[in-house]
């Protein structure tokens, strides 16, 4: 019986990730088709001409599209349709506001991707003592670094299990202690709200201050 249970809880580790990652893909999948396939008129609609529904067709057509206004906006025309269409924006008072604060998230993450989240840190808060795991996504700026006298970085913390909210903490650089691990083993550690912990890079360097920051 012990090892009937032991080969049932092996299946489960094994099959488990496997499963619901492919149940989120087809969740996803079957979201954009039933959005995006009902805006295509009923003569052009695939399905209605083949008879039967194509799945990810929606997806083929979304990632389509946007492929097809990136290459539109770089030539000089689709520049200036662009920055017409920011114009007319900024005239309207409240979509002026929603508009700027999504282009300007939009603009920091996709643009940057790559430098979104430099280094993975530990801090303490919320007192000594006690550590959370931290993201610095750049070197505070403006007019909080202009009023505080340290050297500041800005911190995300995640919260657990939903990495994508969280809060910004504003931390002295000299305070921050830098991890080897990679930025995705620090979002798995959250994620799996400690269960997934990343191996031990350990170097002479894993415990030191944050000495350097790209400017």
């Amino acid at each position: 019986m012990a090892r009937f249970r032991t080969y049932f809880f092996t299946g489960v580790l094994v099959t488990a990730p496997f499963g619901l990652t492919a149940w989120l893909i087809w969740l996803l999948v079957d979201f954009v088709d039933r959005t995006v396939i009902p805006l295509i008129p009923l003569d052009y609609n695939p399905s209605n001409v083949l008879g039967h529904s194509i799945p990810g067709l929606g997806v083929i057509i979304v990632l389509i599209v946007l492929t097809t206004i990136g290459a539109l906006v770089t030539n000089f025309l689709g520049r200036y349709m662009v920055r017409l269409g920011e114009h007319l924006l900024n005239r309207l008072p409240v979509v002026r506001t929603v508009y700027g604060l999504f282009k300007q998230i939009f603009d920091a993450v996709l643009a940057q991707s790559a430098n979104a989240f430099r280094e993975v840190v530990l801090v303490e808060y919320p007192r000594r003592g006690i550590w959370v795991i931290g993201f610095i996504t750049g070197p505070t700026r403006g007019e909080v670094q202009r009023i505080i006298d340290e050297k500041m970085v800005n911190v995300f913390i995640p919260t657990t299990p939903n990495p994508t909210s969280g809060f910004l903490l504003f931390v002295p650089r000299d305070d921050c202690k830098i991890l080897k691990m990679s930025v995705e083993e620090g979002v798995k550690l959250v994620i799996s709200g400690g269960i997934v912990s990343p191996p031990d890079h350990k170097t002479d360097g894993v415990d030191k201050n944050i000495k350097q920051l790209d400017e």
